[in-house]
């Protein structure tokens, strides 16, 4: 079972970026994307429950950011529109074969796979 998260680099303030996370050995029943700004704490950032397809966003990124998923290629994505330096952090994206409940979902304890993380700088 791996988790391969790709899609990050160095845009401007305003710019948009896609990540992507290729699940590979099954599929799960929950995905998320968390972040970690340099010298911070990790934090959530959105999430999907695949039953149902419920979508969570952290305050900070609701409206700018945008998980998705493409059944086909067991993959998941972070659309991330109107970057600010704010953003700027190291990705990383999580999975459970567990369906998470809103209570549970956002928490990174939750999740018991994750990829490695994918660096998003966002210059001003």
């Amino acid at each position: 079972v791996q988790l391969q998260a790709s899609g990050g680099g160095l845009v401007q303030a305003g710019d948009s970026l896609r990540l992507s996370c290729a699940a590979s050995g099954r599929t799960f029943s929950s995905y998320a994307w968390f972040r970690q700004p340099p010298g911070k704490e990790r934090s959530f950032v959105a999430a999907f429950r695949w039953s149902g397809g419920t979508k969570y966003y952290a305050d900070s990124v609701k409206c700018r950011f945008t998980i998705s998923r493409d059944n086909a290629k067991n993959t998941v994505y972070l659309q991330m529109n109107n970057l600010k330096s704010e953003d700027t952090a190291i990705y990383s994206c999580a999975a459970d074969s567990k369906g998470l409940i809103t209570t549970t979902i956002r928490s990174a304890r939750s999740y018991a796979y994750w990829g490695q993380g994918t660096l998003v700088t966002v210059s001003s």
